[in-house]
């Protein structure tokens, strides 16, 4: 039951080559800092955390800038106090997106996705319009060259993972309580991921013809671009 867009994947494998590493470690930063302030600065006792730290590493993150983000969560040092929106909305062809946010300001940052959204064909939608079609899951991408698909198949499953597919990449869907499990035992045997986070996934899909599906992922590429976005998930078949 993958269900997970394959443009997503296709995007997120292009964005592990050429994404602008400063506003990566701007958005990592935010989630350290709010995961620290929330469940605490120990990674053994903060599965949060410890879910950040994982694309810290995946972004060859500085120490430095994790420890200072630790610090800053837990009030050791003085810094914005971020908040977590939501907000649901659609896209070309009624496509859903569900975009989460980490903002210091959450009018600014209302009023820019709402902006966002209107000038690039979409709208927002009513809390709970679009979020009944998602579940939160694990996923985890490795390139399909190079890479033994049946032996990466054989690993996660037995690790736990409920799916992997092969359209364009390898895609390990599982449980967000199976996710360290099912990456570290990937890790272990060996394999490398394109990219590693606990996502929406949408339970179907909807196909759009070339020309709304690219207008949608550059609805979906500004809304990423915006610093207060941490993810924008769709169900885009």
């Amino acid at each position: 039951m993958s269900g997970h867009s394959k443009w997503a994947t296709i995007k997120h494998k292009k964005g592990a080559l050429d994404a602008k590493r400063g506003k990566i470690f701007c958005k990592i930063i935010k989630e350290i800092t709010v995961a620290a302030r929330m469940g605490g600065g120990d990674e053994e006792t903060n599965p949060r955390l410890r879910t950040s730290l994982l694309k810290a590493k995946a972004a060859n993150m500085p120490k430095d800038n994790i420890t200072r983000a630790i610090k800053k969560g837990c009030g050791e040092t003085d810094g914005a106090i971020f908040m977590e929106l939501v907000y649901e909305g659609y896209g070309q062809g009624g496509v859903g997106l569900i975009i989460e946010a980490l903002t210091d300001n959450k009018n600014r940052t209302s009023a820019d996705v709402k902006s966002i959204l209107n000038k690039g064909g979409g709208s927002l939608a009513a809390t709970g319009a679009v979020s009944y079609q998602f579940n939160r899951k694990g996923v985890i991408t490795y390139d399909l060259e190079g890479n033994d698909f049946e032996a990466i198949f054989e690993t996660a499953l037995e690790a736990g993972a409920e799916d992997v597919t092969n359209d364009n990449v390898i895609e390990v869907i599982c449980e967000p309580s199976d996710f360290e499990a099912v990456l570290n035992a990937l890790e272990a045997a060996g394999y490398e991921h394109l990219g590693a986070e606990i996502t929406m996934v949408p339970d179907n899909t909807i196909e759009l013809d070339e020309e709304k599906t690219e207008k949608l992922l550059n609805l979906i590429d500004k809304l990423e671009d915006h610093e207060d976005v941490q993810s924008v998930s769709s169900n885009l078949a």
